[in-house]
């Protein structure tokens, strides 16, 4: 009986996730968006793009933080990006739990992190991975940026 009231949890989220669609996070404009895709980096800086190029999960939104201080929330085929200085960087994905990824960012050079969505046992669970620069650029350009405004 356990097991299928599991069963009956598991189908019960899944049919409430496609029914619901994505959700809505706060959207950067279609030319940052642009801006974001040149994949440009401040002189003596590093940017950090942190994406979602999958659609399962799509009624979840994930916090994202980096070094303790929230930068912004994903949700399905979204990205954000956040620009630091050369150095070790904890980044924090918050789901069912916390999944916690340690970048060793150096200067001049984009650094790529996929969120990849994982099935929690009441609700969605993360992943992060870092991944090579060619994996993350096509990640990325299949995603919309995600506005962090002043975070």
């Amino acid at each position: 009986m356990h097991k299928k009231k599991h069963l009956l949890l598991a189908a019960l989220l899944i049919a409430t996730s496609v029914m619901s669609g994505c959700v809505s996070v706060p959207m950067a404009t279609p030319e940052q968006d642009a801006n974001a895709k040149t994949f440009r980096i401040q002189p003596g800086k590093s940017n950090i793009y942190v994406y979602r190029n999958e659609s399962m999960g799509g009624a979840v939104k994930m916090e994202v933080d980096v070094d303790g201080k929230q930068v912004g929330t994903t949700a399905a085929k979204t990205y954000l990006v956040v620009t630091v200085n050369p150095g070790k960087h904890t980044l924090v994905s918050h789901a069912e739990g916390e999944n916690n990824l340690v970048v060793d960012t150096e200067p001049g050079k984009n650094h790529f992190v996929w969120q990849e969505v994982k099935m929690g046992v009441l609700y969605a669970g993360s992943r992060l991975q870092l991944v090579d620069e060619q994996t993350g650029k096509a990640g990325v350009g299949e995603c919309k940026l995600v506005d962090i405004g002043s975070k």
